[in-house]
């Protein structure tokens, strides 16, 4: 590998750490709104999320550059490629606090509904998800990423959990089915942040050892070199 090459996926990987660290920042606010109402929460958010779209095109722009100029092969093709996905589910991801913030400021002038203490631990799970499979990308590990795809479970029992106790509340309040529509759907939707937390684990098992594990795939038919 050049040591252009090298300096470049540095850059790259530096770029997704800081793109990932401000998409996890967009989600913990979107979620503390659901807790305490913030005046104008998803319109500062949308601010943000235009900044992640910039990001997003900028990294794509620059794999494009990588591939063209250095014409990777292998697994640091692979990882290039990779990128461009990752930058994919983490855009995804900052819309999804973009919808989480608008659902909080539906449910503004209902005060008397609970909120369950399980969304926030099935945020912080899902952040932590989203955290570790970047961390898997950087560092090539594919244990790391396995342990993530395993996760996805935890948190998708407590998104069950969560509208369950929502259903609750609706037959127990009837007049409040719509700002609890607002918490079925922003439970759904952190639930979805691990989704892609999970798809990119996903993707750097692929890179690290050429399995397709992504639809219940297994061991990929030819060997894919290293």
């Amino acid at each position: 590998m050049s040591i252009h090459l090298i300096r470049d996926l540095e850059t790259l990987h530096r770029d997704i750490l800081s793109m990932c660290a401000n998409v996890e920042e967009i989600i913990h606010l979107a979620v503390a709104g659901l807790f305490r109402y913030q005046r104008d929460l998803s319109s500062q958010l949308v601010e943000r999320d235009k900044q992640i779209d910039r990001w997003d095109v900028k990294i794509e722009e620059d794999c494009l550059k990588i591939l063209a100029l250095h014409q990777p092969v292998a697994i640091d093709l692979r990882r290039i490629t990779t990128v461009m996905k990752i930058s994919a589910e983490l855009e995804r991801v900052a819309d999804l606090g973009v919808n989480i913030a608008e659902r909080a400021e539906g449910m503004a002038s209902s005060s008397h509904l609970r909120v369950s203490p399980k969304m926030q631990e099935m945020a912080t799970a899902a952040l932590e998800m989203l955290h570790e499979s970047i961390d898997a990308y950087v560092e090539l590990d594919s244990r790391l990423a396995q342990k993530v795809c395993v996760e996805d479970s935890h948190v998708d029992v407590l998104n069950r959990e969560i509208i369950q106790e929502v259903m609750q509340q609706l037959r127990e309040n009837p007049l409040d089915v719509e700002p609890l529509m607002h918490l079925f759907s922003a439970s759904r939707h952190i639930e979805r942040v691990a989704d892609h937390a999970t798809n990119i684990a996903e993707e750097v098992i692929f890179v690290v050892e050429g399995r397709v594990v992504r639809h219940g795939g297994g061991t990929m038919s030819r060997p894919v070199p290293q």
